[in-house]
């Protein structure tokens, strides 16, 4: 085998479509978009556009409201900082800070706070400082010893 014998497979490639190029092409003229109106016009994007007609998402009902700028928490679980207190990656006997959090990869950034939530066990008495801490979080880290410092 030569480079110059190299070929793809029979059926492997497709020339393209030419639209817009003579009546023989069974693509000319007009190229597939009928006759005049917005459709056969280049640079038209109507999407949820309903002909004047009421749209959908106008029609239908709104609730609620929507926070413009909420706060994100990076969110860590009590069984994760278990864990890594277990692979020695926390002190326990330190007072653990967000920044602490961050050093060990515990979390990637704090965002707006670090927020503690309870889901899993944990046995270590930790001095915790974090923004923001939920009641079986709270309960869960004074159980097993622990206190939590959250800002006023």
């Amino acid at each position: 085998m030569k480079l110059n014998e190299l070929r793809d497979n029979e059926g492997a490639t497709k020339s393209r479509k030419r639209i817009g190029r003579g009546p023989g092409s069974g693509k000319g003229k007009t190229g597939g978009r009928g006759i005049k109106g917005q459709k056969s016009r280049s640079g038209v994007a109507i999407n949820g556009y309903e002909g004047g007609q009421m749209p959908l998402y106008q029609r239908l009902p709104k609730r609620g409201f929507n926070v413009p700028n909420p706060k994100k928490h990076a969110v860590i679980n009590l069984g994760i900082l278990q864990k890594f207190i277990d692979a020695k990656k926390i002190d326990a006997k330190k007072p653990i800070t967000e920044d602490v959090l961050v050093e060990s990869g515990l979390v990637r950034r704090k965002l707006d706070g670090v927020r503690v939530l309870a889901k899993g066990e944990l046995t270590a008495k930790v001095d915790l400082t974090v923004t923001g801490a939920s009641k079986a979080a709270v309960e869960a880290i004074e159980k097993a010893g622990g206190k939590v410092t959250l800002p006023a």
